[in-house]
């Protein structure tokens, strides 16, 4: 399965609150953290949710 390396670019700062409860569920908080997801369509949501403060890239 493939598996997606998301790592947080922006802060949550001024940010509405669902998109706080993303990047938390997501397990990121800080700025720099990575972290690594299965590639799952609830994880595609809520990449599509706060993808203007993560960036993305599929591994092996």
């Amino acid at each position: 399965m493939t598996k997606l390396k998301i790592t947080q670019v922006k802060s949550t700062i001024d940010r509405k609150e669902p998109q706080k409860r993303t990047i938390t569920a997501l397990g990121l908080g800080k700025i720099r953290k990575s972290v690594v997801h299965n590639d799952t369509p609830q994880i595609r949501g809520m990449i599509n949710a706060v993808s203007h403060l993560i960036t993305v890239e599929e591994i092996e």
